[in-house]
């Protein structure tokens, strides 16, 4: 059964799900390249500390000279690179972005209807390459585009992150046939899309847990998380951070949130489609707030099957056995993935020993509590299970 809600509307694919449809462009044309050269050479310039002094000498950034999306999406991840390599990458938090990199920040990130700030987006979903095409964007066919110090660490976890979104495709595509189906009481042809969702979340669970086989928790806490922090609830940066020039702001500092796994559309539209519901309290306001740093296609993805029902109360009154059954395993698979996340937060953050106050251990780079958070979610998810 095919669903009649068009995903390409929505910008989703189903065979990469969140995954751009064609591969991430990997630089813009020639008028950018003073700008394409500083970020490619973001490692050099962090480790000799060159990084501001280059970046406050580029010429202008000629933001009317974008056309494609894919150029808005790659200048999006550019300018996202270098403003966070200016804020974290010197002996102190920078507290004053200069407007040479503030204001087309700014214009590029309201083009797409996100905060000026480094998210999920940016760091993950369009920033690959694929070395054979003929190939699904998958582990061992990848790499970064982009890059802050570089090495296997930073490769590994994000990509871990791009493969874990490529794999879920085959679940998102099937959300809205199953609330279809639910609607319709269809129990049996219910019951095979379940399937072939819980085996998505195989896969993805699979993958998550490959993230230790390349990416050390002390280097992905010294040498990795550093530059994803944003500048709200972060105590190197009490108010904020400062984009000069941009007039919308009035030279006052904005406080915006960092970059986190929270920000990927895929497990809130599990929870959606499943009815997993996260208490009304300030972690179910952090979850809300997330949704503005996706990208505005996939999180009118994401309004459109909540807005259409979960199929729980349904499956519940089928009384059918197997359609529990697979139910519950696509429930306690949400529950594992977020229970891996759980204990990835403990050992790669929170029992790592604090050496820096720009990158501490006790605030998430969304600027949360981050092990409270998680575990929450965890718990709550567990209690939805119908057997």
């Amino acid at each position: 059964m095919t669903t009649k809600l068009d995903l390409a509307q929505f910008d989703v694919s189903p065979s990469r799900g969140f995954l751009p449809t064609s591969d991430p462009l990997r630089r813009l044309p020639a008028p950018f390249n003073a700008w394409e050269d500083a970020a490619q050479s973001l490692p050099k310039l962090l480790m000799t500390d060159r990084l501001r002094a280059t970046l406050s000498a580029l010429p202008p950034f000629p933001a009317n000279r974008i056309g494609t999306e894919a150029e808005l999406r790659r200048a999006m991840a550019l300018l996202s690179y270098l403003g966070h390599a200016y804020v974290w990458g010197g002996s102190q938090a920078a507290d004053v972005l200069p407007a040479r990199l503030a204001v087309p920040w700014h214009a590029v990130a309201g083009r797409l209807g996100r905060p000026p700030v480094l998210s999920y987006a940016s760091y993950a979903l369009d920033n690959w390459i694929r070395f054979d095409t003929a190939m699904e964007p998958e582990l061992g066919n990848i790499a970064l585009i982009q890059n802050f110090l570089g090495g296997e660490d930073e490769e590994w976890f994000i990509l871990i992150h791009v493969d874990i979104e490529r794999r879920a495709a085959p679940a998102i595509r099937r959300l809205p046939v199953a609330q279809e189906l639910a609607r319709e009481r269809a129990h049996e042809k219910l019951t095979d899309e379940l399937e072939g969702i819980a085996q998505a979340l195989d896969g993805m669970v699979a993958t998550m847990r490959r993230m230790p086989e390349r990416c050390d928790p002390y280097i992905y806490y010294r040498r990795v998380r550093p530059y994803i922090h944003g500048w709200r609830n972060h105590p190197d940066l009490p108010n904020g951070l400062v984009y000069e020039g941009v007039e919308e702001y009035d030279g006052k500092p904005k406080q915006i949130r960092g970059e986190t796994g929270a920000q990927s559309t895929i497990v809130p539209c599990l929870d959606a489609v499943l009815g997993v519901e996260h208490q009304e309290d300030i972690l179910r306001t952090y979850l809300m707030e997330m949704r503005e740093y996706m990208p505005s296609r996939h999180r009118a993805f994401l309004e459109s099957l909540e807005a259409a029902g979960s199929i729980r109360s349904q499956v519940r009154k089928s009384k059918s056995p197997a359609l529990i059954r697979v139910y519950d395993r696509c429930v306690a698979l949400v529950e594992e993935f977020r229970s891996i996340h759980l204990q990835y937060a403990a050992t790669y953050i929170h029992k790592q020993a604090q050496t820096d106050s720009k990158n501490p251990h006790a605030v998430g780079t969304g600027g949360t509590p981050f092990m409270r958070y998680l575990k929450k979610h965890r718990d709550e998810t567990s209690r939805h299970r119908l057997g």
